[in-house]
């Protein structure tokens, strides 16, 4: 797609790789930081660095927003709502040259469903305080869009790992546990296949909502195990999930407990570079691309 520029509110993790895709295919990429320190990183991907705190709406932020076909929101909701849409929701709906929006959810909004699957078609009925908040932020961003009359994509995401966030990662770093909880499965993505969905849902101008997650739930610990395994490294022990010691937060994430389906995004006709965490893990460790990269 020719004359694209894309804004992207939190050019973390997820934001900076679909960000480094499309500059390598030389498009215009903003990304948003709350801190400027991170700014030269930005630049290094190829990606204009814009610093947004969720309050502060600076020139550059706004001049961004005029020049934008595309806006993704990578940004955390809190009790007050969604940052972008409180700060400058105003500004995105009278942005000019828009033509589509993503934002960037959970599928931590299904809560817990005990081992079963879950689709789009699943009402969600999420549990935590954070996941209540993002399926609210779906919401308000569906109205906002329907308002805007722009096609909304809504990606539901699972666990995201990648170069320098993996077990490989935790392991070398002595920090791995395989915590048991008996029938305790999680889904993940990796994260070149979230910027491979954020690129086919923007050249389709996709609106909808689907799951953006792997072939295979498996328990937590196997993941571990597996990566061990690749690594030719002894893992670590098992640990009972009931005796762990564990924060609030990492005990509420075994709380919600399913198998979400990713048939939607594959019925579309898109493609998983990674679509289970072995096969990712033995191309990450062939090609040495588990460490955090270099630029």
């Amino acid at each position: 797609m020719t004359d694209r520029t894309t804004l992207i509110f939190g050019a973390g993790f997820s934001g900076r790789a679909y960000g480094h895709r499309l500059a390598l295919a030389g498009e215009t990429v903003f990304g948003t930081t709350r801190d400027a320190g991170k700014a030269g990183e930005l630049r290094r991907l190829g990606i204009t660095p814009v610093i947004f705190d969720g309050a502060d709406t600076r020139l550059e932020l706004r001049d961004a927003i005029a020049r934008a076909t595309d806006i993704i929101v990578s940004v955390a909701p809190d009790a007050d709502g969604d940052p972008v849409l409180n700060a400058v929701g105003n500004a995105i709906a009278a942005a000019p040259r828009l033509q589509w929006i993503a934002y960037l959810s959970t599928v931590g909004v299904y809560g817990n469903h005990d081992g079963g699957w879950v689709d789009e078609a699943t009402e969600p009925r999420p549990v935590s305080a954070r996941s209540i908040q993002r399926l609210a932020a779906e919401r308000d961003w569906q109205a906002f869009a329907a308002e805007r009359r722009v096609p909304l994509s809504i990606l539901r995401l699972s666990g995201i790992y990648g170069p320098g966030r993996n077990a490989f990662v935790n392991l070398a770093a002595g920090r791995a546990r395989r915590l048991v909880k008996p029938g305790q499965v999680f889904n993940r993505i990796h994260v070149d296949d979230i910027a491979g969905a954020l690129a086919f849902f923007a050249d389709h101008r996709h609106d909808g909502t689907v799951n953006v997650t792997d072939d295979l739930p498996a328990p937590p610990q196997d993941v571990v195990a597996y990566a061990a395994s690749v690594m030719k490294v002894d893992p670590p022990p098992e640990i009972d999930f009931e005796t762990a010691t564990l924060s609030p937060m990492a005990r509420s994430f075994y709380g919600e407990n399913k198998r979400v389906s990713n048939a939607a995004i594959k019925a579309l006709g898109f493609t998983f570079a990674h679509p289970d965490y072995r096969s990712a893990f033995d191309r990450m460790w062939a090609e040495d691309s588990w460490q955090k990269p270099s630029v």
